[in-house]
């Protein structure tokens, strides 16, 4: 049996785990870290587990058929493989981790934070640190328009969670879907109408080159007044200074931050201190050990057993 390559910037503890959970569920694989492998001993790895290695890490395994990532966001490893693909007549495919906890996680983490706008909880909060005893006007559950951007296995769990809990739930997505309870949009002109409809906006787009920066002034702008923002996807989707600025003039009334396009977020970094944000360490729904090495070791017997590739991401699109 080949060596598989494990790939990877983590730090030795958490290696050694990942290693541990795989030595138990595939007793038939050599699996290897990578700066163990020699250069020609690289050169004969055909499947790897990564966590987002760098382009010179895997420019060491020319001969790479798949390869298995550890998260479900891959965003950050797409320019990596079109840059190690170019020229090659067979591309090294790569498959993002699909895990059903992963998406319960985050339906959890999308229901309890929309449930902690709806109900006021930051202006309560602010209203302590001034001794201000003042009850805040709720309105009916099912009058709240709860509009999620991006429908994936991580979209669809968390609409799902707001759904039953009573919302009025929209979403949005580049192309038409039918989702069952929800009102879809899709498409620029789709997603212009949905903005001016939400009270709370969850964001669970993957960053592409077409997402980049796509919450900026011009969308922010078509937000009701008072409207609360979520962003449980990846920082560089949202414009932070333009968010400020409709925080600060009192257009966007909170948002939720759970992403940034620096992490950790500095020390310095303005955004701890703004009243109006509530700030999270990127832990709305993070890799369960026990389920996603399960689901890897699966997908590798699989492809001993079958020859079967999990699904991939489309380098293209970016996802």
């Amino acid at each position: 049996m080949k060596n598989i390559a494990f790939i990877h910037n983590m730090d030795m503890e958490n290696q050694e785990k990942w290693l541990a959970q795989f030595t138990i569920l595939l007793p038939n694989e050599i699996i290897v870290v990578a700066d163990q492998l020699t250069d020609e001993q690289a050169s004969q790895v055909e499947l790897a587990i990564v966590a987002n290695p760098s382009v010179d890490a895997l420019k060491r395994f020319p001969n790479l058929i798949w390869v298995q990532s550890l998260w479900a966001g891959v965003e950050t490893m797409v320019n990596t493989f079109r840059s190690i693909n170019q020229g090659k007549t067979h591309p090294t495919q790569l498959v993002r981790l699909i895990d059903p906890y992963l998406a319960n996680t985050m339906a959890e983490a999308a229901l309890t934070w929309s449930l902690y706008l709806y109900r006021n909880i930051p202006e309560y909060m602010a209203q302590q640190k001034q001794n201000l005893w003042r009850p805040i006007p709720c309105p009916a559950i099912n009058t709240v328009h709860v509009s999620v951007l991006g429908t994936g296995e991580l979209g669809t769990a968390a609409m799902q969670a707001l759904v039953n809990q009573g919302f009025n739930v929209n979403s949005w997505s580049r192309n038409h879907k039918d989702i069952a309870n929800v009102t879809h949009y899709s498409e620029q002109d789709g997603l212009f109408a949905l903005l001016k409809k939400t009270d709370i906006l969850i964001c669970l787009l993957p960053l592409t080159d077409q997402t980049h920066k796509l919450l900026s002034k011009e969308t922010l702008s078509l937000l009701p007044k008072g409207a609360k923002i979520i962003n449980f996807a990846r920082g560089g989707i949202v414009n932070h200074d333009d968010l400020i600025n409709a925080l600060d003039t009192d257009h966007l009334s909170h948002a939720v931050l759970d992403v940034f396009e620096q992490e950790p977020l500095t020390e310095n970094s303005p955004l701890w201190q703004h009243p109006k944000l509530s700030i999270l360490p990127h832990i709305s729904a993070t890799t369960n050990l026990d389920t996603a090495s399960k689901i890897v070791a699966d997908n590798i017997t699989r492809y001993r057993e079958h020859g079967t590739i999990p699904d991939t991401v489309d380098l293209l699109r970016g996802y």
